[in-house]
């Protein structure tokens, strides 16, 4: 019989969950809401009775899987399996996921950094084409990242490599939650896209639909902000032109520095699609070297809100 893989994404509203094929095919999926109440005392046996509750819907038993891998925010310590500092899930202790889970489903488990976990969903069944170099950037309430070099996900000393969202990209610019100015974060998550325009419309003297909704007191997000510049708005254009220019100059060093066969865009602000990444290609032309400009290509990322899922599953794959 064909071993399985569980995949889970854990986020700080919803929990997904789904079952996979060795070869990344997704069988089943569901989700539940995450408690984050309690300090978060609930998360990890909702985890535990919500996979239990579903093998025994389909009639499985733990044996017939190689594992469950699952993508967390916070800082993950993956050979010890733990979780520390996940303040979205209310987690202010250290977390023995790895160790609660195994004894409550009887399964192996594997744990890795969220945004990581995306990145290895992308590369193994999306845009990255199961590549063995792909960077992957999530442009969501924060900017995050992860690197595949050589066929290895990268970790770094302290487990913080592929924090491209904390490329330095104008240092006299915003301060981060991290403590430094001018993080990418800063201006090209779903809250800096909002950030710049706000600042540019307050030097801003022409019409603009963009500067009149926020001159009358109304609240704006990037895809307001984006789908303005798409229908004209000479203002909204002018913000997005920044934030391309921007993410062109971080997405510029990830490449000359690393030399993936992709980088792929993806998280909420990624939506803008190919009106974004066009723009964006022309500043990340301008800020690479020819070699390369040519052979590091920027894509969109494919899977959406599968990504964490099957990404975990691979992780899952370590114990064949």
């Amino acid at each position: 019989m064909d071993k399985k893989l569980i995949g889970v994404d854990l986020g700080g509203t919803t929990t997904k969950f789904a079952i996979l094929t060795t070869s990344g095919a997704i069988q089943q999926r569901w989700s539940i809401d995450t408690n984050i109440l309690d300090e978060g005392a609930h998360i990890i046996p909702d985890i535990v009775t919500s996979i239990n509750h579903h093998l025994k819907l389909y009639q499985m038993v733990p044996e017939q899987f190689l594992g469950i891998g699952m993508g967390s925010p916070g800082t993950v310590d993956r050979q010890l399996g733990t979780i520390i500092g996940a303040y979205n899930l209310n987690w202010k202790t250290l977390q023995q996921a790895k160790q609660e889970i195994e004894a409550g489903t009887g399964i192996k488990f594997a744990i890795d950094n969220d945004a990581n976990v995306a990145a290895l969903g992308e590369r193994w069944k999306g845009a990255g084409e199961n590549d063995d170099n792909v960077a992957f950037v999530t442009l969501g309430t924060g900017v995050g990242g992860g690197i595949i070099a050589d066929g290895h996900l990268l970790h770094g000393a302290a487990g913080s490599a592929g924090e491209i969202g904390h490329i330095t990209v104008d240092p006299k610019g915003y301060l981060c939650t991290c403590g430094k100015h001018g993080c990418l974060e800063t201006v090209a998550s779903a809250t800096g896209v909002v950030r710049v325009a706000r600042d540019m419309a307050e030097e801003y003297a022409g019409d603009s639909e963009l500067k009149q909704t926020l001159d009358d007191g109304n609240e704006i997000s990037s895809k307001i902000t984006f789908d303005l510049a798409k229908a004209g708005d000479p203002l909204a254009k002018m913000v997005v032109d920044r934030v391309a220019q921007y993410l062109g100059i971080a997405l510029g060093n990830v490449a000359n520095t690393l030399n993936p066969t992709f980088i792929v865009i993806g998280g909420g602000v990624s939506a803008a699609g190919v009106f974004l990444l066009n723009q964006v290609q022309a500043y990340f032309d301008d800020y690479t070297f020819p070699q390369v400009r040519e052979t590091t290509k920027l894509k969109l990322a494919e899977l959406g809100n599968e990504a964490g899922v099957i990404g975990a599953g691979s992780l899952a794959l370590a114990f064949a």
